[in-house]
């Protein structure tokens, strides 16, 4: 089928199934109120929060709910198109346009909530003293950044609206995006900053993980504290490797479309799958990699450490009287 046709289709092509679909939306659904359920417990074993529920937990918090967000304001049109046999163009006049905006939204504002939460663990890290003399301020100012994260991708995702690019419907008719293909400059923009983000992600991780191995060889610390550092940053890493592998297809596939001729509709509804399981990924990270969880895999591996050299240690004395029993008998 030719990329033009597509968005003039009004009926799905015959065998499209919506198994899919609907598997990622009870996926990510499910996840997030998983996650967010998880951090509104922790919040309450805290106390309420006060005075310990860092910038790191607004912003993750933050994260939990965009990617909530975008799910059910995407993910059911997708599987109304599917319902009633019919295209996107043929659900509305402005289904198609609002959809590609939302596409356009939520694949910004999740890459720059994950950048500031990596600022953030980067900061903490390489200066702690003046994290902690800023920590009260620290959080009011996270509360503060998600409505300014939220704006810069609003402004990311509205030129097309205001006549700079253009969204249109994509194959087989069940979602739409920018044009990619002769779309003008703004796909590559919109692809370039998908770029930036992860180069920005990646640099804010390796900054925070070179200073908490300065932290370690340097100055101990309590092994609390150093143990919850290090909670944070393997939940952040995890996040991060996720946001790689799932936006790389698609800025790829942007670029691809732009510079040359071809047409595989199948491949650009896999790079879009990868870019929405992104949101689905996340939430189950979360609940899967949190402290208590993480602390128990540490305890377990520790565990087995223990009890493996416990029952190595005979043996190594064993062979290490028989090493001395020779090197007596050598010397005589």
């Amino acid at each position: 089928m030719r990329l033009e046709a597509c968005g003039e289709l009004r009926q799905l092509p015959a065998g499209e199934s919506p198994a899919i679909s609907a598997v990622m939306f009870a996926a990510g659904a499910l996840g997030n109120v998983l996650a967010l359920a998880l951090l509104l417990r922790a919040r309450r074993r805290r106390g309420g929060g006060k005075g310990q529920r860092g910038p790191f937990h607004v912003l993750l918090a933050g994260l939990v709910g965009t990617d909530l967000l975008g799910t059910c304001l995407l993910s059911p049109v997708v599987l109304a198109a599917y319902g009633r046999n019919s295209s996107l163009e043929a659900l509305g006049p402005r289904v198609c346009g609002g959809f590609g905006f939302g596409m356009s939204f939520f694949g910004l504002a999740t890459p720059l909530l994950l950048g500031a939460l990596a600022l953030e663990r980067c900061v903490a890290l390489a200066r702690p003293y003046l994290y902690a003399r800023l920590r009260g301020r620290a959080r009011a100012g996270a509360l503060r950044a998600l409505p300014a994260l939220y704006g810069l991708a609003l402004a990311g995702a509205a030129p097309p609206l205001l006549g700079w690019g253009r969204y249109e419907q994509h194959c087989p008719g069940t979602w739409c995006f920018v044009r990619m293909r002769r779309g003008g400059a703004y796909p590559l923009l919109y692809a370039s900053l998908l770029l930036a983000l992860v180069a920005a992600v990646l640099l804010c991780n390796l900054g925070a993980a070179a200073a908490l191995l300065r932290m370690r060889h340097r100055r101990p610390g309590p092994p609390a504290a150093l143990a919850r550092e290090m909670d944070h940053l393997v939940l952040l890493a995890v996040v991060t490797v996720t946001f790689v592998v799932c936006s790389l297809p698609f800025t790829f596939r942007v670029y691809v479309n732009h510079f040359t001729q071809s047409e595989n509709y199948q491949e650009d509804l896999r790079a879009l799958r990868f870019l929405s399981m992104n949101s689905i990924i996340d939430p189950w990270i979360f609940a899967i990699l949190r402290p208590p969880v993480l602390r128990l895999i540490h305890s377990v591996l520790c565990c087995e450490m223990s009890c493996k050299t416990k029952k190595e240690a005979p043996t190594l004395a064993v062979e290490q009287a028989e090493l001395n029993k020779q090197t007596d008998l050598c010397s005589q």
